[in-house]
Order: C-alpha cells, then sequence, then structure tokens
C-alpha cells in the first residue's frame, strides 16, 4: 500500500497558497485492507474512505469507463494493479494531476508543474471531454486563479463539448454549486469569461449571454456593453467581500436590459420591470436557495429606485420600504443597498470611471428607514380600536412624516451628497 497526497493540496503548495484540506489516493490496497486499518468507508460510486483520527477522505486508486451522458455516466474500476499514472490521467488538468509522496516526492506524469509555472489551464487527456462539470470546474478555478488563462487546446475541447450537447445534461443543482463557488472567489468576472468563451454561458445562463453587445447611455456607462457592466459589478461586490446573496443580485440585476426593444438602444426605460421575470426564470430553473432568488428579484426591480433615492419623496420612499418588506426584513434592505451601490460603482470605461464615486443614496435609505421603524405601529393600531380599517393607514402616513423629519434633518447636518441617479 502506497498512499499519496493529491490535487488541490499539492497544487495550492507549489504556488505557495494556505493548503485547506487534502485528499489522498491510496495505490496497491483493497476496500478490506482500508477497513483492516480503521478507515470507515464513505463513498457510494467507488471506494473513499475517511481516516480514523484526521478524518481526510482517501480513495482507491481507479480508473473509469463513461457509459451515459452527463457527469453521472460512469462506471468506476479499482484494485490493487492501478497505478498512481492510471488515476492521475483521469483528472480534469494537468495542475491537479501532481502527487506527493511521505518524503515529498513530486509525480507529475503530464506537466503540471510547467503549467502552474506558465499560470495556464490545460487538460490532462481526451478523458476530459467525458464529463460536464469540468466546464464548469475550470470556470470556477479561473475566478480563483484569475491570472491564469486557459489552453487553447482545453478551450476547443470545451466548445466541443457543448456543441455536442453534453452540457445540457448538466443538473440544475450541480451547476447552482459551481456557479456559487465561482462567485464567492475573488474575481468571478473571469468565471463567466470562461465560461462564454467556450459557449457554454448561452446554454447555462442564456438571459446573462445575451448582454453582451447590448449598448447603455455613454454619459451613464462609459463601459457601453452591458454585458461588461455587469462583469465590473459582480467583481465591485466581491473586491468589497459581500456574501453570496448580494452576489448573486449583482450578476441578475440588469437582466431586462437584454430583453428591451433594440429599436430603444441605447436606453432601456422600464428595464426593471423587464428583469423580474427573467430572474425569477432563472431561480426557478437552476433551483437557486430562496434568499438568493428574492434579494436578486427584489434588486432587478428596485435598483433604479435605488438610484434616484435623493430625488424621491417621503411617500414614495415608504411606499419602497412596504413594496420591499423592509419592515420585516432591514437586513434583506440592506443587502439590496448593497448591490445597487456595486451597480453604480462597475460602471469603467474609457472615458469616465464611477469606482471611486460616492453613494450616498445608502446612507440617506438607511437613514429614512430607521426613522420609519421608528414608528410604534402597535400604538396606533390601539387608537384605532374602534376603526381598525384605518390601521394600515395611519402607520403609514406616521412613517411619511418620520421619514419627512428624518431627511429635513439631515439636509441641515449637510449629508445630502448631492449623488447622481443610476439609470
Amino acid at each position: 500500500m502506497r498512499i499519496y497526497v493529491v490535487g488541490g493540496a499539492v497544487r495550492d503548495e507549489l504556488l505557495g497558497l494556505p493548503v485547506k484540506d487534502h485528499d489522498h489516493v491510496v495505490v496497491g490496497a483493497t476496500p478490506d485492507d482500508m477497513l483492516a486499518k480503521g478507515f470507515r468507508p464513505v463513498g457510494k460510486d467507488f471506494p473513499v474512505f475517511l481516516h480514523p483520527k484526521t478524518q481526510e477522505e482517501y480513495a482507491l486508486a481507479r480508473t473509469e469507463r463513461k457509459t451515459a451522458p452527463g457527469y453521472k455516466g460512469f462506471v468506476f474500476h479499482t484494485s490493487p494493479d492501478v497505478t498512481l499514472e492510471d488515476d492521475l490521467v483521469r483528472r480534469d488538468l494537468t495542475i491537479n494531476a501532481i502527487a506527493r509522496a511521505d518524503d515529498g516526492t513530486l509525480t507529475d506524469p503530464y506537466g503540471g508543474r510547467r503549467d502552474l509555472e506558465l499560470r495556464i489551464f490545460r487538460h490532462v487527456s481526451e478523458a476530459f471531454a467525458e464529463d460536464p462539470v469540468r466546464i464548469l470546474r475550470v470556470a470556477r478555478f479561473a475566478a480563483r486563479f484569475s491570472d491564469f488563462r486557459v489552453a487553447p487546446e482545453t478551450n476547443a475541447l470545451m466548445r466541443q463539448m457543448v456543441e455536442q450537447g453534453e452540457v445540457d445534461a448538466l443538473v440544475p443543482e450541480r451547476v447552482w454549486q459551481e456557479l456559487a463557488r465561482g462567485l464567492m472567489e475573488h474575481k468571478p468576472s473571469r468565471m463567466l469569461e470562461v465560461l462564454r468563451d467556450c459557449g457554454a454561458l448561452a446554454r447555462i445562463l442564456p438571459e446573462l449571454d445575451v448582454l453582451w453587445g447590448v449598448p447603455q447611455p455613454e454619459k451613464w456607462h462609459p463601459e457601453i456593453d452591458t454585458g461588461m457592466h455587469m462583469l465590473q459589478v459582480i467583481d465591485c461586490a466581491a473586491e468589497a467581500g459581500h456574501e453570496l446573496a448580494t452576489r448573486f443580485a449583482c450578476l441578475m440585476h440588469d437582466l431586462g436590459k437584454g430583453a428591451t426593444p433594440p429599436e430603444n438602444w441605447p436606453a432601456h426605460h422600464g428595464h426593471e420591470g423587464l428583469g423580474v421575470k427573467l430572474v425569477e426564470q432563472v431561480c426557478k430553473r437552476l433551483k437557486v436557495p430562496t434568499e438568493c432568488r428574492d434579494l436578486a428579484v427584489m434588486t432587478a426591480r428596485e435598483h433604479g429606485n435605488v438610484g434616484r433615492a435623493l430625488q424621491l419623496r417621503p411617500n414614495t420612499i415608504v411606499t419602497l420600504f412596504e413594496r420591499c418588506d423592509a419592515f420585516r426584513k432591514p437586513a434583506r434592505f440592506s443587502q439590496m443597498l448593497l448591490a445597487t451601490e456595486c451597480d453604480s460603482r462597475g460602471r469603467i470605461g474609457p472615458s469616465a470611471s464611477f469606482r471611486d464615486a460616492p453613494f450616498p443614496q445608502l446612507a440617506y435609505l438607511e437613514m429614512a428607514l430607521a426613522a420609519a421603524r421608528g414608528v410604534n405601529a402597535g400604538e396606533i393600531a390601539q387608537g384605532c380600536a374602534a376603526n381598525p380599517q384605518r390601521i394600515p393607514e395611519l402607520v403609514h402616513r406616521a412613517r411619511v412624516m418620520a421619514v419627512k423629519v428624518a431627511l429635513r434633518a439631515g439636509d441641515a447636518d449637510g449629508e445630502d451628497e448631492g449623488g447622481m441617479p443610476i439609470p
């Protein structure tokens, strides 16, 4: 029995990055051998075991054979005569096909160290084409290792997989899982670029893919192209360290611009309403978690109103709060403001940049919400015992007055910075 550390742990160690988890491959052993040493079996499709003390994964060296479309259509074979090289050749990228023995010796039969130095994602063998999840993984790796590029031959193979329909066999849960992980990397725009370069984005997220080539007014969007704007917005969210729901809302916020009539371009009046249906469509298809879906829908619908917040009347502001359920869920409303702030700052082009521009709308609406939430709705309700049907109206009016007083005080303190609306 010979045991090697493989995959991401070796790769990250060679790159000088922190290593979180260790995966091991065991050569020359049987399941009975592992059980005899106290390992606990957990693998369903092939023998994987947990170390009795560290709980790290140890997989028997294996080969695999494609038997059906999609990423589940494989038959695996393990036996003591499967070599380390046999196991490594089935891995996705050369940089993930390096093994380290206990004495530190590296086994690198497919040039992984060379590709680490060249900053290249290159497939190990043609077996890459048998698993469509690998397209998603390469894209996710691009978001993590943003200075790496996909080898031309690997991109060609991924494009061929898309054309042959392999991507269409992906289950929604797995697409969402990889998309979510990629959004949480430090450069999520790279994930979208890789998926688009090979044609996979048009199959996985066609609502997003159509944004490229859709122009916006240069005055407000110096980057002009809506797809480029979206990439800048999600990278802005990543730089700010926002949560997944906020980053997904940033990704989805402008889908409506892909549905506005071309004869109206570069204007996109009413794109917020058009976007709501598209966001709901994406979320239903990919089975997006409720908290991510709800925030994305709200951001798509309201980001224009938030951008115009400094011009809104107190009554309109309170109605916005009510529509967003901000009194019961103020934290979610704050997340929407953060996503809209990224929308405002993700506008960079040859003629101008809004990356460091102030966004007073956030503090302005937070102050207004705090004032409106300070209204004692219970007390008002008690005073309307004889006319309970008037309670909503009176609570609303009291909140409007509270917002009016708070914003007037804010203006007197010089807190209104005169920020520009976001079209």
